[in-house]
Order: C-alpha cells, then structure tokens, then sequence
C-alpha cells in the first residue's frame, strides 16, 4: 500500500511545478483581487448588472455559433465587436462618472484598512434620526409636503448640484422652515449626507413603475424613481393627506408610525441593530450564566 502511495507521489505530485512566491507578487494579487472585488460590488449594484446578464446571453449565443459554424454570425461578431464596446462605455457613462467621482471622495487606504469603522459607529447619528423623525411628523400634523433623501454608499452628488447648497447641522426646525409653503427652499428634495443637510430643492428621477398608485404624485414618484437608481433612504411627507412614506430599494412604505419611521431610518445608519445587539448580550449572559452554574456544581461536589 506504501509503495502504491509513493510511486503515485512520485508519479503525479513530483511533477508539479510550484513558482517561488515573492512579496511583489503577494502584493499584486491582494490588488488585483481588492480591484475585481469592488468592480464586481459596483457591476451588482448598479445597471451594468442587468448589462451584463445580456452580455451573458450574447456570449452563449456566440459559442453555440462557433461549435455550430456559423460563420456568417461569427463574421458580423466580429465586425460589431468594436462598435458594442463603444457602446457599453456610452451606456454606463452616468455610472463610470460616479465611480471616478466616488474614488476621488474616499480614503481608499483607510477603508481598505479599516472597513468596519463607519459601520460601527453608524452613518447617521440618533440625533439625526431623532429630529427627522421629530419634523416628518410636524410637518404631516399641518399637511405640510416634504421629501427628504438620506445617501448611503452610493453618491448622491449628481442630484446635488440641482440644488442649492446648504451644508447645515440637521434640525427639526431647520427642516420645517425649509418645506414651509412659499418659501424659496421648499420646491425640491432636501439631500442628507451624513449629520449635515447638504443641498436643497433638488431634481430627482421620477420613475416610470406601472405598479405605482395613480393616486400618488411627483413627490412620491421621485422618492421611488431616486431609490430605484441609488441605494438611498427617502422620507415623504404627503401635502394631501400629511401621512408619513419611505422609498427604499424601489418600494414605497406608506402610512408609517414614528416607530415604523425610525426603524426604516435606522436602515440607512448601517449599524448593527439593538436586536443583534440583544441577542449578542443573551449569548454571552447564557455562557456566563452556565460557567457559573459549572462553577457551583463543583463546589457542592455534585
């Protein structure tokens, strides 16, 4: 049995070759895979993603026309291949001019160090929540219209230069005087980044779902058309009816509490939640607790 392991080792394992690793070349591929890594997150979270599921389909197409023969669709392939990279580029140019633009806002070194410390801290603070939540529902109490957009991960820049630009502590009075009614600011969407409001009356993106209530106005299919294109957190406030809504990933939550509020609110601070933090802290009492009761249980001598 020890002869047939060996002459298989020397057989197959001997001959493979194995490259001397160098730093150099540790270094170039913790790149390379940080790189394919974000490009990879950037292709999911934006259009490029339903892009690339055609192009998927393309290529699958064309490989079942190269084993096929085909050459007349291989020939035009390969004519066209030109033509559909130029394409590709004009296509997703909003989305490669936000990705230049992101890489020019971020400490890259720093992130890349030290990923979990905006997380951990949270984006927005409770105070930030507190007082949104506070003027939301002032402002629904007198059927005042209101339409506030919190940035997460993806920039928001573009929709903030339609605006004027603020760059003010967030307040619940700041925030109704700038919705009041025949005011200067009060046309628009209000952008948060962060604890500071950054830009008011700014344009969004209607949008064009079908499935939306035509009963709701611009107001609302702006906050949905701007969560359909970024990963943002919007805030409605109804002029007709003063009832409270939220645009997240494309959905719209209508009719909420100032309990339901603040839990779609606590979504854009990217923090862990108090129920993880609960169930965290009842972990560790049942250790504790069992290594007590261990503990007792030998001093008894049972």
């Amino acid at each position: 049995m020890m002869r047939r392991l060996m002459s298989f080792a020397e057989e197959y394992i001997s001959g493979i070759h194995m490259p001397k690793m160098r730093i150099t070349d540790i270094i170039e591929i913790a790149i390379i895979s940080f790189l394919v890594y974000n490009i990879l997150v950037w292709v999911r979270k934006t259009k490029a993603w339903s892009l690339l599921k055609g192009l998927i389909v393309v290529l699958g197409f064309l490989l079942l026309a190269a084993i096929f023969n085909m050459s007349t669709i291989l020939w035009i392939a390969e004519k066209s291949f030109s033509v559909m990279a130029i394409a590709v580029v004009v296509v997703l140019q909003p989305e490669l001019r936000r990705v230049l633009e992101q890489l020019g806002q971020k400490n890259i070194i720093f992130s890349f160090l030290n990923p979990d410390s905006a997380k951990a801290r949270g984006r927005y603070s409770d105070h930030t929540i507190d007082e949104i939540v506070r003027a939301s529902f002032a402002m629904g109490r007198v059927k005042t219209g209101a339409l506030m957009v919190l940035e997460r991960n993806e920039t928001l820049s573009e929709y903030e230069k339609t605006g004027i630009g603020i760059d003010a502590a967030v307040s619940s009075q700041l925030l109704i005087n700038i919705f009041e009614h025949n005011t200067p600011l009060h046309d628009g969407a209000v952008i948060f980044r962060g604890d500071r409001i950054v830009s008011a009356t700014c344009y969004l993106p209607l949008s064009d779902n079908r499935n939306l209530s035509k009963a709701l106005g611009t107001r609302h299919r702006a906050a949905v058309g701007i969560s359909e294109v970024t990963d943002s957190l919007t805030v409605i406030v109804s002029e007709e009816n003063g009832k409270v809504s939220v645009a997240y990933g494309g959905e719209l939550f209508t009719g909420l509490s100032q309990e339901g509020l603040r839990e779609k609110l606590e979504i854009a601070q990217d923090k862990p939640r108090d129920d993880e933090k609960q169930a965290r802290k009842n972990i560790f009492s049942r250790r504790k607790g069992g290594h007590n009761a261990e503990t007792a249980n030998e001093e008894s001598g049972t």
